[in-house]
């Protein structure tokens, strides 16, 4: 159901024309708020010829941010997880959002860390954006998933007895 809801949300941005959803452009927007921090050199413009974000950072094109990249298909399935493991509505109702805050404010990390990291060591582009930082996000939220199960869910409660 919640990736139906993503598919219209993105039917709203012509990918054709290279518009870029607003959600993606929000991610690039903090990201380059993060980045500011190690340099003020550090912007974003919208690709031309793709519904992408492209970053700089230090004057140098180093990552673009692609609308996979916001991170949203990852809340939908942290929150499929959850529901789908039931538990209290009342631990359902303050775990689903801290625990998207989480994934987002990760992503935001990751994404800056992984421009930093491509500005420094492009050589090691493929090992830095397929390997180690997926790894680092999916990680977070297959640990959240695990204390989900043993905390909260009504399946750890059951084990419990």
């Amino acid at each position: 159901m919640l990736t139906l809801f993503y598919q219209y949300y993105l039917e709203q941005f012509d990918q054709k024309n290279n518009k870029i959803d607003s959600f993606t452009t929000s991610v690039g927007n903090q990201t380059i708020g993060v980045l500011k921090l190690f340099d003020d050199n550090a912007y974003t413009i919208n690709h031309l010829t793709e519904p992408s974000v492209k970053i700089f950072y230090k004057d140098k094109y180093v990552s673009r941010i692609i609308e996979g990249c916001n991170a949203i298909s990852v809340m939908i399935l942290f929150i499929s997880f959850v529901v789908a493991f039931t538990g209290k509505l009342k631990n359902t109702l303050w775990f689903i959002p801290l625990g998207l805050l989480l994934i987002h404010v990760l992503n935001i990390l990751r994404i800056a860390s992984l421009s930093i990291a491509l500005y420094k060591f492009p050589e090691y582009e493929h090992f830095l954006h397929g390997v180690l930082f997926p790894l680092v996000i999916y990680g977070v939220v297959f640990l959240l998933w695990v204390i989900w199960v043993n905390k909260f869910s009504l399946y750890a409660s059951k084990t419990k007895k």
